[in-house]
Parts: structure tokens; C-alpha cells; sequence
């Protein structure tokens, strides 16, 4: 008996140490980006998956001892996916007291018209569902847009564009909308997937599957989150690294002309000369 109580004792302190890293994670992202100011209206996507579940809670938690008042509404979109449990979103809201709204658009069936049986549906499904809610926020006057993408999220979509798009980039805490009208935000910008699993499996959320479509998570973020697991297992804190080089950057030390004035190293000596000059037709041999 005294063995068992001691294991219960210490799975308490663990829970209580991970729902206290996961309140300093989140708050000090929104401290540190500036995600939520005063008389906010946040729509918080809620998914019904672990990463969107973890958002909402942690920000109901934030929001009752917060320097400011700001308003959550959690939003649906119901994309008419088969076998989708229309009920489940709705009814754990309710639970938790927190104002829930959903939406209906069949994106589902443009989604399995347009991509060929076999192919990945997960970027054209996305970009349908973003241009939905971000329509909804619009006509609802919501001033902030939340998303429940972790830090792991941000480093997987960082390789992904090195490895395959050649460009510097991820995803930002905190962004405008491309049509300038939205201000996204990503409260779980600091959080380790790993931590949310377990924390979502303490809070015992009722996950509705992300598979019901039968679309499968496309290959090239699978290869790299495989890499990125197997690296953290060879050398333990090195994601975290990775992330705080995110936040440390020395346009300088780079090479984009767009991003640092090279030409103005030397006052300007150079500039504007055209280096990319024909070579004459001559035979240079």
C-alpha cells in the first residue's frame, strides 16, 4: 500500500510539473509575440484533435488569471467528412463552459473531385478550410485567429522548405493574413508534441481521428519529422536547439542581398554597376 501511494504521489508532482511548464510555455509566447491584447475576440479552431484540444485549454486556464481580458469562442469546421461525430465538440464545450460555433462546408467532396484516388488530399483540404475560417473570423468579428501548431510543427515545415522549397522559413508565432485582414496565432509555438500527448492523455480528451477521410499525412513531412525524432533520440535536446536558432538570426551571416544591405558594407562602391553583362560572341578558347 505505502508502494502504491508513493507512485501515486509522484505521478501527481509529474502532472503537476508538465500542467506548469505548459502554462509558462504558452504564456510566454503570447508575452513574447504579442499575440493577445486587450478586448481581443480570439476564434480558437478546434479541431478535435490533440494539438487543437491542448489550445483551448491551456488558454481558458491563461485567460482566468490573465493581465487582460480577452474573449475565447471555439470554432468547427464540419468539412463533411464521412462518419464525422458531429456531437463530440459540441457536447465537451459545453462541459468545460466555453462558447462553441460550428460551420458547414462540404470542402470533403471538392477535395475528393479534384485530387486523384491514392494522392495526398491534406494541401488542398487545408487551404479550403483556412479560406473558410478565415471568412467566418471576418464576418464575426474576430481580431485574432488561433491555431494549435506546436513547436515541432514549426521545425518539421522549416526542413521541409530548406529541404524542398530552398527557401529560409517556417511558421511564425504570430502572422498577417496574405489579404492583410487576419492576425494568426499559434499559442503552442514553444510546446514539445511529446508534452502534449501525455497532457492530452491526462485530460483524457475525447479525439476524433484525423483519418476519416482515408487521407494519409503527406510523405515528405513524415520523412522529416522521422528525421527530426531520430535526432532527438541520438542527441537529446537538439530540436530545441534547432528552435532557438529560429529565434536568433543574423541576416548578416546569411546570403539574401533582400534581407541585409551587403552593398552598403563599403558605402555603396559597386552598387548599381551591371555585372551580368553578355559574353561577347567571340571564341574566348
Amino acid at each position: 500500500m505505502a508502494a502504491v501511494m508513493a507512485d501515486s504521489a509522484k505521478v501527481r508532482v509529474e502532472n503537476n510539473k508538465l500542467a506548469k511548464r505548459l502554462r509558462r510555455q504558452v504564456g510566454q509566447a503570447i508575452e513574447d509575440y504579442a499575440m493577445i491584447a486587450p478586448g481581443d475576440r480570439v476564434m480558437v479552431c478546434l479541431s478535435g484533435g490533440k494539438d487543437s484540444y491542448t489550445m483551448l485549454d491551456l488558454l481558458m486556464r491563461l485567460r482566468a488569471s490573465a493581465p487582460v481580458e480577452f474573449e475565447l469562442v471555439a470554432v468547427n469546421l464540419d468539412q463533411k467528412q464521412p462518419d464525422f461525430p458531429a456531437d463530440v465538440l459540441p457536447r465537451w464545450c459545453a462541459e468545460q463552459g466555453i462558447e462553441f460555433r460550428q460551420l458547414d462546408q462540404d470542402t470533403y467532396s471538392v477535395v475528393k473531385r479534384v485530387i486523384p484516388e491514392g494522392k495526398t488530399m491534406c494541401s488542398l483540404c487545408s487551404r479550403l478550410r483556412r479560406g473558410a475560417l478565415y471568412r467566418y473570423a471576418g464576418e464575426q468579428g474576430f481580431t485574432k485567429i488561433a491555431l494549435g501548431h506546436h513547436r515541432d510543427d514549426i521545425l518539421a515545415t522549416f526542413f521541409l522548405n530548406l529541404f524542398y522549397g530552398g527557401k529560409l522559413k517556417a511558421m511564425p508565432p504570430k502572422l498577417r493574413s496574405d489579404d492583410g485582414r487576419h492576425i494568426v496565432i499559434r499559442p503552442l509555438a514553444y510546446v514539445r508534441e511529446a508534452d502534449i500527448v501525455e497532457w492530452a492523455a491526462q485530460r483524457s480528451y475525447p479525439i476524433i481521428p484525423c483519418n476519416l477521410c482515408g487521407s494519409q499525412e503527406q510523405l515528405q513531412r513524415k520523412v522529416v519529422r522521422r528525421m527530426l525524432d531520430d535526432w532527438e533520440r541520438g542527441h537529446p535536446g537538439r530540436a530545441e536547439q534547432i528552435f532557438a536558432a529560429l529565434r536568433n538570426i543574423e541576416p548578416s551571416q546569411l546570403a539574401d542581398p533582400q534581407l541585409f544591405d551587403f552593398a552598403g558594407l563599403d558605402e555603396g562602391k559597386g552598387k548599381g554597376h551591371r555585372w551580368l553583362i553578355a559574353a561577347p560572341d567571340e571564341d574566348l578558347a
